[in-house]
């Protein structure tokens, strides 16, 4: 008797186990680490601060939400081994890349600041230099 309770509770604490290793949040640990986890939670202040306290809203929302994307489990939207050694590998590139590194690639091609560059001259209200020369 004593036998059968012992095999039914090891039952129990293996299936408690199993299931407690299956779960998002084990995969995050054994994935990405403690450093993830941290950055999540920049990311989520920073969100905050642009919302809440109107702080440069217009990049810190976008940085914030990169962060947010790239740092979380299982989403495998960037990859490191894409970039490796200073230089885009094309030949696995198309087969496995994920949306962040196809927008990592305006970042490591340059396109990106002449883009930023462009925007702000958009949004520069010049009225008042028109109307006292």
């Amino acid at each position: 008797m004593f036998t059968l309770l012992t095999s039914d509770s090891n039952f129990v604490w293996n299936s408690l186990r199993d299931f407690a290793g299956s779960t998002g949040i084990a995969g995050f640990f054994a994935e990405m680490g403690w450093g993830s986890l941290a950055m999540i939670c920049v990311a989520f202040f920073l969100l905050y601060l642009a919302i809440r306290h109107k702080f440069e809203p217009l990049l810190l929302f976008t940085i914030a939400f990169g962060m947010l994307l790239t740092n979380l489990p299982g989403a495998n939207l960037y990859h490191t081994e894409l970039f490796a050694g200073g230089h885009v590998h094309w030949d696995i590139f198309v087969a496995n890349a994920g949306l962040l590194d196809y927008l990592y690639l305006g970042v490591k091609l340059g396109i990106y600041p002449c883009l930023i560059f462009v925007g702000v001259g958009a949004m520069t209200d010049f009225g008042p230099l028109i109307a006292n020369p």
